[in-house]
């Protein structure tokens, strides 16, 4: 006897057996046992999850010889013919492959007669949203007054392709994509039933490779005993999937956590001589990093789907709240910018280095310690916005920046310091001049939101360290947390001493270096509509031919 495949061998006989897709069982076991069985079925889910099986199930329980019923016998001559796919009334059509209208047709012309051996013929058509638009219309009428004795079963992966006219004649199931542990207990009473050895560990490994699909997981677990000899272990079947194993990932980001650069790349570089799939790294670790977020949320919170909760929690204290956030969110966008990467080693190895250069802790010229480094929550949140928002990573940590840290820089030449000291701690700093904070803004090197914020705001006193400014209440938005940091930052860097800045909000028209600007631009455009009605040759076309000045024609020369 030849060898049957898992898939097929252990595919389920009846609606009990079906693993999963709970509400759909249910609508389709109330229709046969209440006799109130549409005449058309759209099972909609990504592939593996059951859908041609539902369709073979129904088959049988309408076609039973005991009767229809959501429980068939499995033992006449009807079932049996439909589990081995021979039923003479049981019509299954590839629409990926009968694609035309003249396919169809043959099956509308059928469908008129009768059933041969049972009581109704089923039409079960995969992948139906690979009809063309001429096979939809021939099949339209079909549905809309079917024969009696005929019920179809549609089946796609792809529903939004299907047109709306034949969706609104079915009763439509989404079939949902299995979770690992259904997948996993599945596979465990199939290699007991088979009497095959297997680790815990194996089985969990095969499930989530499975991608909440059974037939995949059950091709999976095929070549995993091929691959094994007969048995299931995990190292085994760890090679077999190139996959990435919890240690490494752990090992990872602790390497990351603790700055160790050189470990880090190590562990990359022995992933990658052992040809295990680098574009799994990023989302193991992303995995990884969800769970330790939920531990910092929950502390006693354990998820019994997914084991090793002892190594999360010792990465959980290595890994703060913040940390993990930033290390999630760098993997995330890592991994979906993979492919644009020159190769997968390459791709993973940035992400791992930018997760280190924007790591909480890590001071501006580079240098490495331990997480946190002793720094404030509000410093390391300052960071990771500023990290969040800077492109790209060497910038902040250039070895020009490092090298000019100890070196003063010039105070310029600019009285944007008080006109007179400050009477005392906490009085409010003596006026400062606008015009000096236009001049000043001119030196600083800002764009893009920071420079909006510094273009809005009016310079209103200087104390000391802190610089206090209004700003319109209209343009509020440009004062984010994140844009504040960044021009205090520019303004201690130019000045060479500390800036604290503080922004107050007013109704008040104010003397901003934007209002300045759009007042300057609004007399050089008076000056120039004065000019053009001034000048000698257009006075003596509006008098000779009538002619007029377009307005928006007229622009101040630069």
């Amino acid at each position: 006897m030849s060898y049957q495949v898992l898939a097929r061998k252990w595919r389920p006989k009846n609606f009990k057996q079906v693993v999963g897709q709970e509400a759909v069982k249910q609508a389709l076991v109330n229709g046969l046992d209440n006799d109130r069985v549409h005449h058309a079925f759209l099972l909609t889910g990504t592939r593996g999850v059951g859908k041609t099986t539902l369709a073979r199930i129904l088959a049988k329980s309408l076609n039973c010889e005991t009767g229809v019923s959501s429980e068939p016998c499995g033992e006449c001559g009807s079932c049996n013919d439909i589990d081995d796919g021979r039923f003479v009334d049981m019509l299954e059509i590839d629409a990926a492959s009968k694609t035309g209208v003249d396919d169809i047709r043959d099956l509308i012309d059928n469908a008129q007669y009768v059933p041969t051996r049972g009581r109704y013929k089923v039409y079960i058509i995969d992948e139906v949203h690979m009809l063309s638009r001429n096979a939809f219309n021939g099949l339209l009428k079909t549905l809309e007054e079917p024969p009696p004795h005929v019920k179809f079963v549609l089946a796609t992966t792809d529903a939004d392709k299907i047109p709306i006219t034949i969706l609104s004649r079915c009763l439509r199931f989404n079939l949902r994509r299995l979770l690992p542990d259904q997948i996993a207990g599945y596979l465990e009473q199939l290699l007991e039933a088979e009497s095959i050895d297997s680790e815990p560990a194996a089985i969990e490994r095969i499930a989530r490779a499975a991608d909440g699909s059974m037939r995949d997981g059950l091709s999976l677990l095929d070549q995993a005993i091929a691959y094994g000899g007969g048995s299931l272990k995990e190292d085994e079947v760890a090679q077999m999937l190139g996959s990435v194993d919890f240690a490494h990932l752990s090992a990872l980001i602790e390497a990351v956590a603790d700055g160790a650069g050189a470990g880090l790349l190590a562990i990359v570089e022995e992933l990658s001589a052992q040809a295990r799939d680098l574009e799994s790294v990023l989302l193991g670790m992303a995995e990884i990093l969800h769970r330790i977020g939920l531990l910092h949320l929950a502390p006693d919170y354990r998820d019994e789907e997914r084991t090793d909760w002892s190594s999360i929690e010792m990465l959980a204290r290595k890994v703060g709240a913040e940390d993990a956030q930033l290390f999630y969110q760098i993997a995330i966008q890592g991994a979906r910018d993979l492919s644009l990467a020159p190769d997968p080693r390459t791709g993973l190895e940035m992400s791992l280095l930018r997760m280190m250069a924007f790591r909480p802790g890590t001071a501006a010229g580079g240098e490495t310690g331990a997480t946190g480094g002793g720094k404030t929550a509000a410093t390391n949140a300052a960071q990771r916005a500023d990290a969040t928002d800077v492109a790209p990573p060497a910038v902040e940590a250039s070895p020009r920046q490092t090298a000019e840290e100890n070196s003063p820089k010039p105070v310029p030449a600019v009285s944007a310091t008080p006109a007179k000291p400050a009477a005392g701690e906490g009085e409010a700093g003596a006026p400062a001049s606008g015009a000096d904070w236009h001049s000043l803004l001119a030196r600083l090197d800002l764009k893009g939101p920071v420079r909006e914020l510094a273009r809005n705001i009016e310079l209103e006193s200087v104390s000391g360290q802190q610089w206090c400014f209004r700003i319109p209440s209209t343009v509020s938005h440009y004062g984010s947390t994140v844009s504040v940091r960044k021009l205090q930052a520019a303004l201690t860097d130019q000045l060479g001493q500390e800036v604290k800045l503080s922004l107050n909000a007013v109704n008040d028209e104010l003397q901003t270096p934007a209002a300045a600007s759009a007042e300057a631009e609004r007399r050089a455009m008076n000056e120039a509509e004065l000019a053009i009605n001034e000048d000698p040759t257009v006075k003596d076309l509006r008098e000779r031919m009538n002619a007029i000045v377009l307005e928006e024609s007229v622009q101040p020369l630069q």
